[in-house]
């Protein structure tokens, strides 16, 4: 029998962020958690998929795997992840982590960091940035515009008036109960784990303590970073619920391609076409630099393209570093075009005066020993 697709199992489509993806989670594992349904077989099984799929797409990695290539790609011997229970195993970080959750206190485990506080925590929001390489060699500020969840003004993030501990579960956030010999915890169903209840809840969120709402925050970009690199926002994130902590917002920073500096790592490398005169008969020329600047240089006579000029110290900033990278020209001989009738009949002289051009001679050279030897 096929596997179910992991989006499915879960109801998100393929684009969907981490959080969404952990939304859909705890929605999905609440509704067919065995100890909700005691002896319903599909429950179990569906309970199963849910947890299995979560283990594979809130893993950037192994769901990048399994976008190219699907359930192969965690099948044994097929280069795939493995492990664990059914191909997939409970003592991830992420996943374990929000097991714990959702579900705390399995098996009279009593040990929380503060359940409730992390019930009300807002969820971490993702923004992509994407910068110049000018502006990731000198650092800059950015405005970025995140639409979120923000603090009710109207009810100043508490969900309304007459909040109180929540009854059913003491404020805890968690029931107990005994199924046969297990003791096992589950979150509060009355205050879906918050721990209080609002008896008069706010008409402007509802009772949430939060509404969406559009900021404009402003970064600090950093000398030295490269694409992937990622930034932490404390605090920037979605607001809690009802008073909780925010979560972060986490800026993943990607550098635009430059057409004339080609980037790898700290150093800097680009393609500089000359004359063939200059070529020939050496020169100086003025390049421009990441930083603005120019750098003239000097061609030495009987220069052949490819021939490469380090300039130390010219390339990109180390991050957090004073440090910098060099930067690397290869030259190019321009050869030229469109001649005029004067400039070829300097050219044929030039040509006639005799061979100035010793590899290309030795290669037919050789070429001829070649053949007059075969023959």
């Amino acid at each position: 029998m096929a596997k179910k697709d992991y989006y499915e199992t879960l109801g998100i489509s393929k684009t969907a962020t981490f959080s969404e993806i952990k939304a859909a989670y705890r929605n999905m594992a609440k509704k067919c958690h065995p100890d909700l349904h005691p002896g319903d077989k599909a429950s179990e099984i569906q309970f199963k998929e849910v947890n299995e799929a979560y283990e594979v797409l809130s893993d950037e990695q192994k769901r990048s795997a399994y976008d190219r290539f699907g359930h192969a790609a965690f099948e044994q011997g097929a280069g795939g992840f493995g492990g664990g229970f059914g191909g997939f195993n409970f003592s991830g970080g992420s996943f374990s982590d929000l097991f714990e959750e959702v579900f705390n206190g399995f098996m009279g485990n009593t040990h929380s960091r503060s359940q409730t506080e992390e019930n009300l925590r807002g969820d971490d929001v993702r923004c992509d940035l994407e910068i110049s390489l000018k502006e990731a060699f000198s650092g800059v500020k950015k405005k970025i515009d995140v639409s979120t969840f923000g603090v009710c003004t109207d009810c100043h993030g508490q969900g309304g008036s007459d909040v109180e501990k929540c009854s059913s579960c003491g404020g805890q956030g968690r029931i107990r109960r005994q199924n046969g010999f297990f003791l096992m915890e589950t979150v509060c169903p009355a205050c879906e784990g918050t721990g209080r209840t609002v008896k008069k809840p706010c008409s402007t969120c509802k009772g949430a303590g939060r509404i969406k709402k559009n900021k404009t925050l402003e970064v600090d970009i950093p000398a030295g970073v490269e694409t992937g690199v990622r930034m932490r926002l404390s605090g920037e994130g979605e607001a809690g619920l009802r008073g909780g902590i925010a979560g972060d917002l986490y800026l993943f920073i990607t550098v635009k391609e430059s057409k004339f500096f080609k980037r790898q790592d700290k150093n800097l490398y680009c393609n500089v076409p000359i004359p063939m005169t200059t070529a020939a008969l050496g020169g100086t020329i003025e390049i421009p630099t990441i930083d603005g600047e120019k750098e003239t240089m000097k061609i030495p006579a009987g220069t052949q393209s490819g021939y490469e000029i380090k300039l130390r110290g010219r390339g990109m900033p180390v991050l957090k570093s004073s440090l910098r990278g060099d930067l690397f020209v290869t030259i190019t001989v321009e050869i030229p075009t469109n001649l005029n009738k004067r400039q070829k009949e300097l050219l044929q002289e030039f040509e006639e005066e005799g061979k100035n051009s010793p590899k290309s001679a030795d290669f037919w050279d050789g070429i001829k020993k070649f053949f007059d030897e075969w023959v």
